[in-house]
């Protein structure tokens, strides 16, 4: 085996970007715990927060998230037992359904993010500079959009909140 492929700089890209994620992860991890949410929960909050009408189908959620639906089902069954979600019957297909974030969810985002966003600002975007910043945001979105087409699953709104089409559900 050629010595060489051992520095190849792919090697080193992929190694730091994992290295600089379970690092983040676990400054995340610790500080969501102190506001009685999992890292999962609270990107599900988060990705329901900044999606139209502040909800997701449950199928879009799964395609946001690193979960399976059976996780997705799982992980929102918690979450509306503790007030953060409920669910909403998609009117023209009963096999569908929205998770939707309660004003309990939108209070335990408030409390969490400024802590969050310090992680954040100490951690990542503030040992970049903006360009560098900018040119990481760009090459972030264009692996994730290979790696994950679906991570933007029903960001859009086609319709009002408050008249879901049936195209929505």
């Amino acid at each position: 085996m050629d010595h060489n492929v051992f520095d190849d700089p792919r090697i080193t890209a992929i190694g730091l970007l994992f290295e600089a994620s379970a690092g983040l992860s676990a400054r995340f991890a610790a500080q969501f715990e102190e506001h009685g949410l999992s890292p999962v929960e609270f990107e599900v909050l988060m990705r329901l927060t900044r999606s139209p009408g502040h909800q997701l189908r449950m199928t879009d959620l799964a395609a946001q998230t690193s979960l399976s639906t059976s996780g997705v089902t799982r992980v929102v069954d918690r979450m509306e037992r503790d007030g953060l979600l409920r669910r909403r019957a998609c009117p023209s297909d009963r096999r569908s359904s929205y998770a939707v974030v309660t004003a309990a969810g939108l209070a335990r985002l408030d409390e969490t993010l400024p802590g969050h966003l310090q992680i954040i600002e100490q951690w990542f975007t503030g040992q970049l500079d903006p360009a560098a910043l900018d040119s990481l945001l760009d090459g972030l979105r264009r692996v994730r959009d290979a790696v994950h087409p679906g991570a933007t699953a029903g960001s859009t709104d086609p319709a009002p909140a408050h008249v879901p089409s049936a195209a929505g559900c």
